[in-house]
């Protein structure tokens, strides 16, 4: 008997990670071929990739714009694909302005559509959720209060916990980090995460660099910039004062993270993964003004960091947009490098986040609420071949 067909879909590195996870668990169940839209860690996981997320990730409305031949090309080379393999089930990770578009070609074809991680529609565009109702089969949500938002919709919804728990750890200690990179572990370090895609670093790194200027000049702290491997190390390395002690390091986010009195992260992904290695951080986000003007009426939350959101109270400082300036940046930062008991405040609130992802295992729950859903389809068809 072939092994059975599925299509899994991701459009940026995290949804990659998540992903890849997904398909190493599935593979562990059951006799299964897996291709799709993914990077290299879904590569590594052998998920047959027809097209890499390079082509697709970009964030902000008008940047979605010049992108859109690329976006069409993907669409249509996923889909053909789909046409040609007949894949069981679509599992679409997150990434949500393709995957609903994805979603309602597929289940067109005959194809169901399973949500892996539910798009953020509670944060904004919450009337969004009656499209996954129309186009979804079943959502799996990673965290709690969304099972009921999307189940309050009608969407067949099922709370898996973060994936992320149970999995994010350093590999190193602070002494051992210190002295593979060559840093004083009395110094106190500053550890920035700036984001992955190249609209990010464009909108994040001016900024980041002057603001590290001043913290340096303020205090005796190092820095490291962590990136993930295969990071253009030149572009990362550009415009940077030759008098800062940084430290540029590829692939150990999480030791970078983990050794750090104080991370600025990028918001995202990022950090809820500082949290998890209990970091006290300065959120920052940018994006282009005609995409922060275009996107405000569409937000429905008072926060928008995922930390803050978890938390449902400000647990970090989180500078958005306007308020993402070099003078913001040092201020928040130094006031966190300077003060111990604001630093255990702020610990004190990542434990209640952590509490609130849910227990480890979440990847291996959503392999094993999709092999049910698999086994149920194919006792349904079974029945009615009988027939």
């Amino acid at each position: 008997m072939p092994p059975i067909s599925l299509l899994l879909s991701a459009g940026e590195a995290s949804g990659d990670m998540y992903a890849a996870r997904l398909a190493a668990a599935l593979k562990q169940r059951a006799d299964l071929e897996i291709f799709g839209m993914g990077g290299p860690q879904m590569r590594a996981a052998g998920v047959d990739i027809v097209t890499d997320y390079s082509e697709v990730s970009v964030v902000g409305i008008t940047e979605i714009l010049s992108h859109l031949p690329s976006l069409v090309r993907a669409m249509r080379r996923l889909v053909a694909e789909a046409e040609r393999r007949r894949p069981v089930f679509a599992i679409l990770t997150d990434f949500p302005g393709f995957h609903l578009r994805l979603a309602r070609k597929l289940k067109r074809r005959g194809i169901q559509n399973i949500y892996y991680i539910c798009p953020q529609f509670w944060a904004w565009r919450p009337w969004r959720v009656r499209v996954v109702r129309r186009r979804f089969a079943q959502a799996l949500c990673i965290f709690p209060f969304e099972e009921k938002f999307y189940g309050d919709a009608g969407v067949p919804v099922k709370f898996i916990g973060h994936p992320l728990v149970g999995a994010v750890h350093a590999s190193l200690d602070r002494q051992a980090f210190c002295r593979q990179q060559g840093l004083d572990p009395q110094k106190q370090i500053v550890t920035i995460l700036p984001g992955s895609r190249a609209a990010e670093l464009r909108q994040h790194l001016p900024v980041l660099r002057v603001a590290c200027s001043r913290i340096h000049h303020e205090t005796s702290a190092q820095f490291v910039l962590a990136a993930a491997s295969g990071a253009d190390l030149a572009s990362l390395r550009e415009g940077w004062s030759p008098e800062l002690p940084l430290k540029i390091v590829l692939g150990q986010t999480y030791n970078a993270v983990a050794a750090a009195d104080v991370a600025i992260v990028s918001s995202g992904t990022a950090t809820v993964e500082a949290a998890l290695l209990d970091v006290p951080m300065v959120v920052v986000y940018r994006v282009t003004p005609l995409t922060a003007l275009l996107a405000k009426p569409l937000v429905r939350t008072p926060f928008y960091s995922m930390v803050n959101l978890i938390a449902g109270k400000p647990a970090v400082p989180e500078l958005i947009q306007n308020d993402f300036t070099p003078d913001r940046v040092a201020a928040e930062t130094l006031r966190l490098l300077r003060d111990q008991s604001a630093r255990d405040a702020v610990r004190r609130d990542l434990a209640e986040v952590r509490q609130r992802l849910g227990p480890a295992g979440a990847v291996e729950r959503a392999a094993d609420a999709i092999l049910h859903l698999l086994h149920t389809e194919h006792a349904s068809a079974s029945r009615g071949n009988a027939k």
